[in-house]
């Protein structure tokens, strides 16, 4: 423990979490604070701004008086979160409580209010997705931040004049982190918005045009490893620098500690990403994004990527329908008591679905369900619903690849449950190696971290550090798992059915 340890902080949906990172790879701290996510009203899910800065300083905090006690340096700040939820805010003004005032409350990724938004530029979607490399979605910051600017006209005026802020969660942090001094965002999030050029690595006039987003209100984008200025907000941490910002599902990938094209990780939280690098930046893909997976040592790596609303979302919608006293936790217990969910299957849609189907009109449905079902069968229904989701996105991959993916890595909060592990082995009929490297995105963005501090010096250093993973083996009959997969791909249509189709 002597030397420096980077500080790695990864802002998520339910909770923030910091890892004290040493220069061998080793995590010697490790806290978290939950934070809470508001829904106001149907389809709307928000999160105070305020509150995600606030569990920030909390767990920074822990980490420098950690570091004091233990005589230990804290070398740099590395900073990963979650992607997609939009902030507004105006620039700092002296005496506030954060750096920046924020407009409203945080759009959340899971939001579904700017469906008008898509609807209007239906028309447009091509384009869009040329450029930005995104199909169009209501997940995307730049549809929150124009749903914003509509119901709210007079911040355009502000937009355009530098006094509004639009950024993802890492500009906010950033900006409160560096006192309003700094007001920046890396790569990765910036192609998470359908406002980033693939092809310039910069905002692109199309897109701002046909989102109606002012340039001026947007950071400027940075690569994922660099400079991004030095902490002034947090006491015991002020000059240290912040060295690294990157999505959370970017730097899972980077924290497995695999860099060839071809590797595919899925990281299971509250949705899912699956990620897969890719040679060079892919020329289309209509099934899937087109992203940058991060970007250091002077060179952008890119990844196809699918995402998938509802994954853990859904076993805790489950034990919250069911009044759960713990949902997720206890939706969990309940799943383990049957062996299999007898034949029910739930398509979690409740948001629409994400890759490969991207159908936002998509909702929920329960099939196949029998009097002899119980609450335990629902319950496993939506853990194997995480599996299936996460299969279809992989075979979107192969197509992709024109090639078949010899196995998945794994990581995230929901893969401590081996249950899940084992059933996405035997839906996918390979190998699934589950990281036991916990926190791996905030471990992640501490490695990039520790490369722009020089402490490592390339990829093939990142790839020398202590990684370990645990292997689920498939194990299922070959009938059995088509059996499933058959009535899931049919679930799947009835749930992505117009009620007008119904009735045809």
């Amino acid at each position: 423990m002597k030397g420096a340890w980077i500080l790695a902080i990864d802002q998520g949906t339910t909770n923030t979490k910091a890892l004290l990172v040493t220069s061998e790879g080793e995590t010697v701290f490790r806290t978290s604070v939950p934070v809470d996510l508001l829904q106001p009203r149907p389809g709307y899910v928000e999160q105070d701004p305020l509150a995600l800065w606030q569990s920030v300083c909390r767990v920074m905090l822990e980490c420098a008086r950690h570091a004091e006690a233990k005589g230990v340096r804290i070398a740099g700040i590395a900073l990963t979160n979650q992607r997609e939820t939009a902030v507004a805010w105006r620039r700092a003004v002296t005496g506030a409580p954060a750096a920046g005032e924020p407009v409203g409350n945080a759009i959340s990724w899971q939001c579904r209010r700017s469906e008008p938004v898509c609807a209007t530029l239906r028309g447009q979607a091509a384009i869009i997705q040329q450029i930005s490399g995104l199909p169009l979605d209501p997940l995307l910051s730049a549809t929150k931040w124009a749903w914003v600017l509509e119901q709210q006209p007079h911040l355009r005026a502000q937009a355009e004049s530098r006094e509004l802020r639009l950024g993802t969660v890492d500009a906010w942090l950033l900006y409160n982190l560096t006192g309003g001094s700094v007001f920046a965002t890396d790569h990765t999030n910036a192609s998470r918005t359908a406002l980033l050029n693939l092809e310039t690595l910069d905002w692109d006039g199309t897109l701002l045009g046909l989102f109606g987003i002012p340039r001026a209100a947007l950071p400027r984008v940075c690569p994922s490893s660099g400079n991004f200025g030095v902490c002034t907000a947090i006491p015991g941490l002020a000059g240290v620098p912040i060295v690294a910002m990157i999505g959370d599902s970017h730097a899972a990938l980077a924290g497995h500690g695999r860099y060839e094209a071809g590797i595919v990780k899925a990281t299971y939280g509250t949705g899912s990403s699956l990620m897969m690098l890719t040679p060079g930046l892919v020329k289309e893909s209509k099934a899937l994004a087109r992203t940058v997976a991060w970007s250091a040592l002077n060179e952008v790596r890119f990844a196809l990527e699918g995402n998938i609303a509802m994954s853990g979302a859904a076993v805790q919608w489950v034990g919250e329908f069911l009044g759960l006293p713990r949902p997720a936790e206890d939706a969990a217990a309940l799943a383990a008591k049957v062996p299999d969910a007898a034949g029910l299957v739930l398509v979690p849609a409740m948001v629409g679905l994400g890759a490969p189907h991207w159908d936002s009109a998509a909702r929920g449905i329960v099939a196949g369900l029998e009097r002899s079902h119980t609450a335990a069968h629902l319950a496993r229904a939506a853990v194997d619903a995480i599996a299936l989701q996460v299969a279809d996105v992989l075979t979107a991959m192969e197509a992709a690849a024109g090639a078949q993916l010899p196995a998945l890595l794994a990581d995230g909060g929901a893969t401590r449950n081996d249950a899940l592990m084992q059933i996405q082995a035997d839906i996918l009929d390979r190998p699934v190696h589950r990281s036991t490297q916990e926190d791996l995105s905030a471990r992640g963005a501490a490695m990039l971290g520790g490369i722009a501090l020089g402490w490592w010096k390339s990829l093939d250093d990142l790839a020398a550090l202590p990684n370990t993973s645990d292997t689920f083996q498939p194990r299922m009959a070959a009938g059995e798992r088509q059996r499933r997969l058959n009535a899931w791909r049919l679930a799947v249509h009835r749930a992505r059915l117009r009620p007008e189709s119904d009735l045809a």
